[in-house]
């Protein structure tokens, strides 16, 4: 038997090629449940591009597969180890190598932390502006990987819209440039684009040219109740409809309204069924609030509550950035991601609701409205075995459902190994052949995060 261990440490130093099973165990998934985890051979954790590429020129030599790593904060099981597999772990190329304030462009390594880029985007006046609710432990790399979106996405855009070249090492070890670092650029086919949201199947991201924006004002915002759903996400259309950018459109149902209650104490209204996060950064901010304030009173809003400065405004915000771990208190967990169309966000929610009853669930809603992108978040007790068998039948429903109003399975979290099977039905046959054949063009030997995805 080859000693896999041994070949990689003829490229690593000691202290990056790791076999102790307690310490490998810790990598061995990521945040999704419902997902199953594979024994790895040996955890990497390189510093270099070259010994990047000496991972994989041995992993093809030897035919291992590899599975990329950056925090483990996905939730679809895109991380999640194979059964002897050297497990690739990014997080210590953490560095930010350019930050270019004329150019607004910042070059950095994966395992550069979100917050960390945002943090130093700042200290020139500019920001990187995808923020995943994770941003504070989630790398670039691993957002790159999951093409992840974020809270402002209804107005910056996701993930795939900043990222405007990549180093890339490919299965055999070769290393890929895609794209530019100017602000426009069309030559060739956009291989950059393509390997945003790939989850790590076609190449192992080690460095990325991203595009920053002239730092926003702070945000100033609204939290406006409603006695429904129907009518939050009537508001939700008009205040798009009427031409509105808000830089933030979040809706909370009212589980998950009273679970950030009970887990922050933070006063929001427990008997109100949606809530509203609406919030402005542009120069007339406190006008589109007041304006958005009445479309929202006039689709049936019971209170219209505007923050009259910014920390007020920072804790209304925090209240939807507690959402996700206020419903972990309740049970253990799954979290989907379907988007739909916003003109059919309603019928989501109802539809998901209906879901709830029928599988005698808790399933708590967050939304980042403004694009359509629905979180439902089902809780439920892991030791209850029909009840877990509950939990997936609903997950299931729940994309069904997402496609069959127009939407897609998954709007930022990714496909991982949690969705594989409902990407096919959303692609279809051919669809699903093409992605395959693209697949084999860069990993013919299926190296590369196999499982995953196709």
């Amino acid at each position: 038997m080859v000693d896999l261990a041994g070949r990689l440490l003829e490229g690593l130093p000691e202290a990056a090629v790791v076999v102790d099973p307690d310490v490998t165990s810790a990598y061995r998934h990521d945040m999704a449940g419902f997902c199953a985890a594979g024994e790895p051979a040996v955890l990497v954790l390189p510093e270099t591009v070259e010994q990047v590429q000496h991972v994989l020129r041995t992993a093809t030599e030897l035919r291992v597969p590899v599975v990329p790593q950056g925090a483990r904060t996905g939730l679809s099981g895109g991380a999640n180890a194979v059964d002897g597999c050297i497990l690739l772990s990014l997080i210590k190329m953490n560095r930010i190598l350019e930050l270019d304030p004329v150019n607004r462009i910042a070059v950095v390594q994966p395992g550069v932390v979100n917050a960390q880029l945002s943090r130093a985007a700042a200290e020139h006046g500019l920001a990187y502006p995808p923020d995943p609710s994770s941003w504070e432990s989630c790398t670039i790399g691993g957002n790159i990987g999951t093409g992840a979106g974020g809270l402002c996405c209804v107005k910056y855009g996701v993930t795939s819209e900043y990222v405007l070249g990549l180093d890339v090492v490919l299965a055999d070890g070769q290393l890929l440039r895609t794209g530019r670092r100017t602000a426009k650029g069309v030559a060739g086919y956009d291989l950059t684009r393509l390997l945003v949201g790939s989850e790590g199947t076609l190449g192992v991201v080690v460095q990325a040219v991203v595009a920053l924006r002239p730092a926003p004002p702070p945000q100033l915002a609204l939290a406006a109740e409603f006695p429904s759903t129907d009518a939050a996400c009537a508001a939700v259309c008009e205040v798009m409809a009427a031409g509105f950018v808000p830089s933030l459109l979040e809706l909370m149902d009212a589980t998950t309204v009273r679970a950030v209650n009970e887990m922050a104490k933070m006063g929001l209204p427990d008997a109100t069924r949606a809530l509203l996060l609406i919030a402005f950064d542009g120069p007339e901010q406190a006008q589109e609030l007041a304006a958005v304030g009445e479309l929202c009173r006039a689709a049936g809003a019971s209170e219209v509550v505007p923050a009259e400065d910014r920390a007020e405004s920072d804790l209304l915000l925090e209240a939807r950035r507690l959402a996700l771990p206020a419903l972990d208190r309740m049970g253990t967990t799954m979290i989907d991601d379907v988007a739909v169309p916003r003109s059919r966000m309603a019928e989501m929610l109802r539809g998901v609701a209906e879901i709830a009853d029928r599988q005698r669930l808790t399933i708590g809603m967050v939304c980042h409205a403004g694009d359509g992108n629905t979180h439902p978040v089902v809780v439920f007790d892991a030791t209850d075995e029909a009840q877990s068998a509950r939990a997936l039948a609903s997950f299931d429903e729940i994309m069904a459902l997402g496609l069959e109003l127009g939407g897609t399975i998954t709007g930022e979290h990714g496909v991982g190994l949690l969705k594989r099977e409902w990407l096919a039905r959303e692609l279809g046959p051919v669809g699903l052949e093409l992605q395959r054949r693209i697949k084999s063009v860069f990993d013919p030997l299926g190296i590369l995060n196999p499982g995953k995805t196709l």
